[in-house]
């Protein structure tokens, strides 16, 4: 027996070679001989996803700097005696693993739900009689049974085929059923068109088959696919390398400068260890932004919630904030690009073309008047036709095509319950060997009538004549020609129709009958139109300076037709998997930057896609709803999987499932998630001057040798207050206008980039400055120096209260009504925080505790002064250097 390795090609050879290539008969195996093949080759299985202990699960949610940043600042709250507020971060610590662990560590289900693909059971020859067996005791040679409703159990070589479709559209991505024969096609072939196979996992439409198994397990096209998604590696979100980035450099430099300022403090000072031990964790407090990792998560949950009212369930918590990074979409073309539902565009007779309106299977609102020629041939259509389209709901049950020439037919008018009252009295059903189906039937008026439909050539074959308004006349085969040339050039699948008056008493037919005598009658284009919401969303898309390619496995016309409707480009440039393959790897990044449309791709072509795209420093983002979509799925930097017909595979390969199954719903996606990067923006730019702003004044004490401003439990106070409530509430910010006219920042752009590194210096010495000035005024005149400290915690919190409307907008001056009247949100944290603030000012409890004192309404009034003038000088500083320092 030949290696079924070696029967790749098996499409390309005759069901008899590769039979003996199998050492088999059509008559099945021996169960002997079976079970043999089965230890020698294994079971028909797909090998599921190892998956981690759930304790491993959870224990790399710790593994994060910014996580190692809060729980030293839990040991340094523990050191100062503050064992409550150590408990707080060590709760925002849990809390935080608890999200993770339950948002993430689904990916290895992909493979689990591939494996659901494959049928329990088969029917298949064995000792020549019909049996079922399990699935998995299926081996190379097995004669197997197939027919209408069965999903296919491994990759057969077809031996016999009747009336036989395949929808095939998991792997390929085709909307239409593909029609299967036994006669074998040119090598290298493209999956969609090796019509003698029949694959793992697709499913049987019409007709019946059996097929000698040629590959099983992980060598079928399916298997492949699950072999290429364990060989995907997960990658990591341009949001979490910026935060691990940023959090290794300032863990390095609080700790260096830690060290520093201890030895200074000790050495140059005379400090005591202990007290400079004590100053430098009153340093550390006021510098590690311990809350910093919360935020940002609740940002990116907020960021979820938002969108799962967008119809779009996030599986991730950093995937919304990466797809707003994207700068380029991969997109599937069928059910998500177009409709999932063949529409007749166009009818052509002699006498003319008519424009048939209105897309997918409901005719209400679109009726048109046809000529007598075209009328006669929607007819045709309607009756030399098996399938059903439900009224009320217009779903088809049958073949798509003929769903859709029942809906162009009630849209010129005709009832298909009284036009089928032509009885059907015998019929040839659809052969892919003769490529046509007739109908004869009793027509009112007419007598026997024979109604034949099928491939447009065949069909003009077998005519002599054509119908017009004016009579039959002489078929003009360069006139059809032309017109199927054209027709095919905007992407569309045609039929063509015939006609032929039989005698009086005819009850049967039979292809004699069928292959002369006929009178053409005409064409039909049939297309999946394209959602008008995806036109405008790749418009929008364009805008935002967001390429959009489509990756598809259907035909290179229909595929740049329809990206030519969309609004892709111009002349969307195409290339094949034939293409593809015959590209060196050394030019493939380059030819693939250079193309819109990718047709007839396999699972490995849309993988090598997205990493030529990935290469060139863009952040991808994949949609798709087949298994063959699952590996670039999980190779993207954000899959998006279809939630209606998309199937399971994909959904566990991505990181985001669009319930409706939208196009538009993506460029919605993208405006939420550069909201929420906006968001996480303004939460460091105002957490890290604040906390800035905190150790400047301490490292100035210490280098100057003067009594602390503020003392380390005051210190934590303000951290604690500010961080659950002003540096919360930036997460809830709406979008900033033109969120959408900006183009993708660049994939290894920093969280802070020059305008923020700026922005935190100026910031900190600003607020250093102002809480020394206040500190030493105070004390100037006279007053106590917990007086002095109460003043500058006060100080301080009104500046980072008045900075907080200067940074909720990055690209506007804050100076509007919306401005300067604030959300919701932030009005009530605003609120919390002034409540907080009197009764450190003057509850008793809280003078004990903090050491703080009552101030007067003069220090009251001067402190907001204060902060006023701080907002004018930062909106005027924002003005003159944010289109200096532009990194948008």
């Amino acid at each position: 027996m030949t290696n079924p390795s070696d029967l790749a090609d098996a499409y390309a050879r005759p069901a008899s070679e590769v039979l003996t290539a199998l050492d088999a008969t059509a008559t099945g195996l021996s169960s002997s001989e079976a079970a043999a093949r089965l230890s020698r080759h294994g079971p028909n299985s797909l090998p599921g996803a190892k998956p981690r202990p759930a304790i491993l699960r959870l224990l790399a949610q710790f593994n994060n700097a910014l996580i190692y940043f809060m729980l030293a600042g839990a040991g340094a709250a523990a050191a100062l005696g503050h064992y409550v507020d150590a408990g707080v971060i060590l709760a925002v610590v849990i809390v935080n693993a608890i999200v993770g662990f339950l948002q993430e560590g689904k990916a290895e289900s992909a493979l689990n739900a591939i494996r659901d693909m494959i049928a329990p059971q088969a029917s298949v020859l064995r000792d020549g009689r019909r049996i079922s067996v399990g699935m998995a005791d299926l081996v190379p040679g097995d004669v197997v049974l197939i027919e209408a409703g069965d999903r296919v159990p491994a990759d057969l070589r077809l031996i016999s085929a009747r009336n036989l479709l395949v929808d095939e559209a998991i792997l390929t991505g085709e909307s239409v059923a593909s029609t299967k024969g036994v006669d074998p096609v040119a090598a290298g072939a493209a999956l969609g068109d090796r019509r003698p196979m029949a694959f793992s996992g697709t499913l049987v439409s019409a007709g019946q088959g059996s097929g000698a198994v040629t590959a099983t397990g992980t060598r079928t096209q399916i298997g492949r696919i699950s072999t290429l998604l364990h060989e995907v590696e997960p990658l990591t979100t341009p949001l979490l390398r910026q935060i691990n980035a940023f959090a290794h450099r300032f863990t390095l430099l609080a700790f260096v400068g830690a060290a520093l300022i201890f030895a200074f403090a000790v050495s140059l000072r005379g400090y005591a260890w202990d007290d400079a031990l004590m100053a430098v964790v009153a340093l550390a407090v006021g510098l590690v932004p311990e809350g910093l990792p919360a935020v940002i998560t609740i940002t990116l949950a907020i960021g979820v919630q938002r969108m799962a009212a967008r119809r779009a369930v996030i599986r991730r918590l950093p995937a919304v904030e990466t797809l707003g990074a994207t700068s380029i979409i991969c997109s599937d073309k069928t059910g998500t690009l177009t409709r999932n539902e063949m529409t007749v565009g166009r009818v052509v007779t002699a006498d003319g073309v008519s424009v048939v309106q209105g897309a997918g299977y409901d005719p209400t609102g679109h009726d048109f008047t046809p000529e007598p020629t075209a009328r006669g041939l929607l007819r045709a259509g309607l009756l030399c036709n098996d399938a059903e389209l439900n009224p009320g709901t217009w779903k088809v049950e049958g073949d798509p095509m003929e769903g859709a020439l029942i809906a162009a037919a009630m849209k010129a008018g005709l009832d298909p319950a009284t036009e089928r009252a032509a009885r059907r009295l015998d019929a040839i059903p659809f052969d892919a060997q003769h490529r046509f189906m007739a109908t004869l039937h009793d027509m009112p008026g007419q007598g026997r009538v024979m109604l034949v439909k099928g491939a447009p050539e065949r069909i003009m074959a077998m005519c002599a004549r054509q119908a017009s308004e004016a009579g039959t006349q002489v078929l003009d085969h360069t006139y059809w020609s032309d017109r199927i040339a054209e027709t095919g050039r905007e992407g569309e699948r045609v039929l063509g129709y015939a006609t032929k008056p039989m005698p009086d008493g005819t009850t049967r037919i039979d292809f004699p009958d069928v292959e002369s005598g006929l009178t053409f009658l005409g064409l039909t284009g049939f297309i999946d139109p394209p959602r008008p919401e995806a036109v405008a969303a790749i418009a929008e898309c364009h805008r935002a300076g967001i390429d959009v390619r489509m990756i598809t496995g259907d035909h290179a016309e229909t595929a740049t037709a329809i990206a030519r409707q969309l609004g892709l480009a111009p002349d969307p440039q195409v290339l094949t998997g034939k293409d593809l393959d015959a590209i060196p790897d050394s030019g493939f990044a380059d030819a693939v930057a250079r193309t819109q449309v990718f047709a007839r791709t396999s699972p490995e072509h849309k993988l090598r896609i997205v990493r030529a795209l990935q290469s060139r420093g863009n952040v991808v983002a994949m949609t798709g709803d087949g298994v063959n979509d699952a590996p670039s799925l999980k190779q993207a930097d954000v899959g998006i999987a279809m939630g209606i017909k998309g199937t399971e595979a994909a959904k566990e390969a991505a990181e985001i499932v669009l319930m409706d199954d939208n196009f538009a719903s993506i460029v919605a996606a993208v405006h939420e998630g550069r909201t929420v990067h906006d968001n996480i923006r303004k939460v460091i730019a105002w957490t890290l001057p604040t906390n800035g702003g905190e150790a400047l004044t301490v490292i100035m004490a210490i280098l100057l040798n003067f009594a602390l401003p503020m003392t380390p439990v005051q210190i934590l106070w303000v951290n604690l207050l500010l961080a659950a409530t002003l540096g919360l509430v930036l997460a809830f910010e709406p979008s900033e206008p033109g969120v959408m006219a900006r183009r993708p920042r660049k994939s290894g752009a920093g969280l802070l980039t020059p305008f923020t590194v700026w922005r935190i210096i100026l910031v900190s010495v600003i607020f250093m400055a102002i809480s020394l000035a206040v500190f030493f005024w105070t004390l100037g005149q006279g007053r106590d120096i917990e007086v002095a400290r109460t003043m500058v915690v006060n100080t301080l919190v009104v500046l980072e209260i008045f900075y907080l409307f200067n940074i909720r907008y990055l690209h506007m001056t804050s100076f509007t009504l919306t401005g300067v009247k604030g959300t919701g949100p932030v009005l009530g944290a605003i609120a919390v925080v002034v409540v907080g603030q009197l009764a450190f000012t003057y509850l008793p409890v809280m003078n004990r505790i903090f050491e703080s004192r009552p101030l007067t309404l003069l220090d009251g009034i001067v402190i907001i002064v204060i902060g006023v003038l701080s907002l004018v000088v930062l909106e005027i500083e924002k003005h003159l250097l944010r289109d200096r320092f532009r990194e948008e």
